[in-house]
């Protein structure tokens, strides 16, 4: 299967789909594609077919409408398909259910959005620890507990969404453990009033955890998750300003699971496959794109949308997508003048980008939290990498991830770095006091997600391969 677009937008989450609606409206042709089966993102996930006749809540309310909203628009939605690589111009491959298929376009949005943030802690690989995104998919999507008893743990407001929805569910929270301190919150309180009913929602959330008596630790985490087969308890204690494990007031927590999240890292895989120039911003997850007014890249044509932008949240993203549309549109000579457009939309999206960049701050770990990485906790999931190993490969001489890469190959599994790049670099720079620019980004090349070399190469009869004649002598 093939196609040419005038637009291609990777991703159906609130960006991405709000830029292809946006895009129709101005004429232009549209192909939207997308991993999961269907439209919406992680904040408006579908939820399973046996929920889809139980009250619906806001979120699922919003998802319903912009699945409808992008299905009326006349945009080409190719749900269930990995893009797995993509060249300059532009030409995207993806694999779907019913093989490759190729599109091309002279516009490329991209609306990849985030990805988790990790710091390995020992005993986070067991049965039974899941990432805090990933525990809002089992709790919206599925209608399904993490656990009896959870501890959540981690930083960012993730953490207050999460636990406010396993008591919603029924589910007991034994305590919700956050890195920053109270202090840190207040210090943005001036940022949250740029949007107060985003800042309402968070209290309500809030709000809930206390009715519901749950133990909120502030400016502490988690030091040892313990069990055998799975988690059965959890250590916690202080953390200083810089989130160095302080003192010895320690207490452990019986637990049978734990959600554990440090925020949200900008998925630039494509802008750096395709060669856009980055730029480290920590106060919006770390590397991001480099963009203009448009949220065009340095690469022409290339614009990004969402998270993927910089983590400002899910109320900022449709805008930023509708920003990128206009870009698109305004770089066609479509849609007449665009001007009121962009004014009206860009203002709206500077109030909720300014609430959404102060919550992804808090969630950002200052460069003391390498400390809680013990020795023998496991980095590289894939390749099985502890602390240990990493920090011989430092001492060694590995000064960027390339380095270690080369040297321990940590980031070479299947998650390509994406769960252990961050660490990894915390741990350079703690070790050597390296600036984060100079330890550099993990490379980008296809495939970009793991894909079945079978769907790749089709199926073919080894003795039907063209086989030349020999040269002659």
């Amino acid at each position: 299967m093939s196609g040419a677009y005038d637009l291609i937008v990777l991703g159906a989450g609130p960006a991405g789909a709000a830029a292809a609606i946006k895009a129709r409206s101005l004429g232009l042709s549209v192909a939207v594609i997308d991993e999961a089966p269907s439209a919406g993102g992680q904040v408006y996930r579908a939820p399973s077919p046996a929920l889809m006749a139980t009250q619906p809540d806001s979120d699922r309310r919003k998802g319903e409408e912009l699945r409808a909203k992008l299905a009326a628009s006349g945009a080409v939605l190719h749900a269930n398909h990995r893009v797995w690589s993509l060249t300059p111009g532009f030409s995207v491959i993806a694999i779907g259910p019913d093989g490759p298929m190729t599109l091309k376009g002279p516009n490329l949005i991209v609306a990849a959005g985030a990805v988790e943030r990790h710091i390995p802690i020992s005993g986070w690989t067991l049965p039974g620890v899941i990432g805090l995104a990933g525990a809002t998919i089992l709790l919206k999507a599925h209608d399904v507990l993490p656990g009896r008893r959870v501890v959540v743990a981690g930083s960012g407001p993730l953490l207050l969404l999460v636990a406010s929805k396993i008591v919603a569910a029924g589910g007991e929270v034994a305590a919700l453990v956050d890195a920053a301190p109270r202090s840190a919150w207040l210090a943005r309180l001036g940022s949250m009033l740029a949007r107060p009913d985003l800042m309402a929602r968070g209290a309500g959330w809030l709000l809930a955890l206390l009715k519901a008596r749950v133990p909120i630790h502030s400016g502490a985490a988690i030091r040892a998750i313990h069990g055998a087969d799975g988690v059965e308890s959890v250590t916690i204690g202080p953390v200083d300003g810089d989130w160095r494990p302080v003192g010895d007031a320690e207490r452990t927590i019986t637990a049978d699971a734990v959600c554990l999240g440090f925020g949200l890292l900008p998925s630039t895989e494509v802008t750096r496959l395709l060669g856009a120039e980055h730029r480290h911003e920590p106060e919006l997850g770390g590397w991001v794109p480099a963009v203009d007014a448009s949220l065009q890249t340095s690469v022409p044509g290339l614009f990004v949308a969402g998270d993927g932008a910089g983590v400002r949240g899910a109320d900022a993203a449709p805008l930023s997508g509708e920003l990128a549309a206009l870009g698109v549109a305004s770089r066609l000579g479509r849609g007449g003048d665009l001007a009121s457009q962009v004014a009206r939309i860009d203002s709206a999206w500077r109030k909720s980008a300014r609430f959404g960049a102060a919550m992804s701050a808090l969630a950002m770990p200052p460069p003391g939290a390498a400390a809680m990485i013990e020795a023998g906790a496991t980095v590289c999931r894939c390749e099985g990498l502890t602390r240990a190993t990493l920090d011989a490969a430092i001492a060694a001489g590995a000064r960027t991830l390339a380095d270690l890469k080369a040297t321990t190959r940590c980031g070479m599994g299947l998650c390509g770095g994406r769960v252990c790049g961050e660490a990894a670099a915390m741990l350079i720079a703690a070790a050597t006091g390296s600036d984060r620019v100079a330890i550099g980004q993990p490379s980008a090349r296809p495939p970009l997600r793991p894909v079945p070399l079978a769907a790749i190469t089709g199926a073919f009869d080894y003795d039907e391969l063209p086989i030349p004649a020999p040269a002659p002598l």
